[in-house]
């Protein structure tokens, strides 16, 4: 079983969402130690950001009309749709930046989409575990309940377009003890905290299974 891992945090070594990432991938590996993990790290290595655009250039016109940047920008969205196709599992860690997706996952998705056939469903039937983390709260009730824009697109693009098996492993307030504007909320925070390793650690066994 080969299991895609996609990061896309830039806080480095301080990433929430890797953390938990990593829960997915330490309980994956312990019941598959030899099994292969295909990693892409978007955050360190982010994809051009104009190659989308030069991709569907390049779909537009015969072989023979394409320059040699955009057949290299065909050639990079075909590489990232195959690695989702050739995924047997996934765990992808896309935490929430300035209310939704950032500008390096929306290129990673849409170099996907353009690296495939119109409306293919990449993920079709893989079991897949997203992470995501926020830095405060947006639950209902809260000040910034509907502001999170990045959950629910993940969602539909993940399940209903590229037809995943989705679980979404969620751990939000991880800027308390960074912002101390957020110290009143320590304990609730550390509940949190322990409830989504938990939950990444139960969806790495369910991947491995």
């Amino acid at each position: 079983m080969t299991l895609l891992r996609i990061d896309s945090s830039i806080q480095g070594d301080g990433s929430s969402s890797s953390a938990l990432a990593d829960q997915v991938v330490s309980a994956f590996r312990a019941a598959r130690p030899a099994d292969p993990i295909v990693t892409r790290h978007l955050g360190e290595q982010p994809l051009p950001a104009d190659a989308w655009r030069a991709a569907l250039g390049a779909k537009a016109v015969p072989d023979e009309q394409r320059t040699p940047a955009a057949r290299a920008a065909l050639a990079l969205a075909g590489e990232v749709a195959d690695e989702l196709r050739a995924a047997d599992a996934a765990v992808l860690a896309l935490p929430l930046y300035n209310y939704g997706v950032s500008q390096h996952v929306k290129t990673w998705i849409d170099l996907a989409i353009a690296g495939a056939d119109q409306g293919a469903a990449l993920l079709a039937g893989t079991p897949v575990v997203l992470v995501t983390t926020r830095g405060g709260a947006y639950g209902p009730g809260t000040p910034r309940e509907g502001w999170d824009h990045n959950t629910g697109y993940l969602r539909r693009i993940l399940a209903d377009v590229w037809g995943a098996q989705l679980t979404v492993v969620e751990r939000e307030f991880t800027l308390v003890g960074v912002n101390p504007a957020l110290d009143e909320f320590r304990e609730h925070a550390a509940m949190l905290r322990k409830s989504a390793e938990e939950a990444a650690a139960e969806a790495g066994r369910a991947l491995a299974a």
